[in-house]
């Protein structure tokens, strides 16, 4: 599994996040203390919005710990939004390509978690995929795949929903192949001007998300708390699809549509009713 920090606010130095704090994310990549593995060291990335549309980007494949290129940068680099990762591979080589976030347009993502049985079902995914956004593929990750399966259920205009109808592309994909359709599902992506995240998993084993106000009067989404002392930290629920803006935050529960996942899985329960949770 995989560590990741998001912040939007007013602009601070990277460092502040990635490399600073006691349990910075580079800290996390060799000691995450609430994944599966404590060592994150197959490569990092970071990206960060500036005044451009499109997102900065810099990933490499050396563990975060031992370049001093990407604390050079922190220490420069000043955002208001930006997503920080360092990567344990779940699956996918240990390459510049397969390493978060992954950039289309202006929307950035990154990704910890996995899809089960994924070789198996990544050509029927990559078919769901217009001759523009599998051009747009570069790595071997279900992480990446998914993200262009976002792009392309609408992501633009709708990023709840197309996150939804991801998943259940993926579910559908699975009932194919006649596969268990496991996900487990927490990113952190963003426009620009908003920052969302997800925490969503198909058993009881969705990796952990949480939040908390920045001293900027900011907001961090991240994996695991980078400061403990700091007592304002929130675990998000999981099945939960949440959107932070300059003037807030809202958690909402996060269900594939009940009439959809019949047509798949008709044995399926009732889902939970949409309201909105602030934190």
């Amino acid at each position: 599994m995989c560590r990741w920090a998001a912040y939007l606010g007013e602009e601070v130095f990277l460092e502040e996040i990635v490399t600073a704090p006691c349990h910075s994310l580079i800290a996390q990549s060799h000691s995450a203390q609430e994944a599966k593995t404590a060592t994150n060291g197959d490569g990092f990335g970071l990206a960060w919005y500036g005044e451009r549309p499109e997102p900065g980007l810099y990933r490499d494949i050396l563990p975060a710990w031992s370049d001093p290129n990407l604390k050079s940068l922190c220490r420069q680099i000043r955002s208001g939004l930006f997503l920080a990762h360092v990567r344990a591979a779940t699956g996918g080589a240990t390459s510049r390509a397969n390493c978060h976030p992954f950039v289309h347009g202006r929307w950035s993502f990154m990704h910890n978690g996995q899809i089960g049985g994924f070789e198996r079902l990544r050509r029927s995914l990559e078919t769901r995929l217009s001759d523009e956004a599998y051009g747009a593929l570069e790595g071997s990750t279900d992480s990446e795949l998914f993200f262009l399966l976002m792009v392309e259920e609408g992501l633009d205009h709708d990023p709840l929903g197309a996150t939804r109808r991801a998943v259940l592309a993926v579910r559908e994909a699975a009932a194919r192949a006649g596969i268990d359709p496991m996900i487990r599902l927490t990113a952190a992506f963003s426009d620009g001007r908003r920052l969302y995240a997800v925490r969503f998993a198909t058993d009881a084993h969705a990796p952990t998300l949480y939040t908390a106000p920045f001293r900027t009067g900011g907001r961090c989404l991240v994996s695991e708390p980078f400061d403990r002392a700091c007592a304002d930290w929130q675990a998000i629920p999981s099945d939960s699809f949440v959107e932070a803006a300059p003037d807030g935050i809202s958690v909402t529960p996060f269900t594939v549509e009940p009439a959809a996942l019949a047509l798949v899985f008709p044995r399926a329960g009732a889902l939970l009713p949409q309201r909105r949770r602030s934190v």
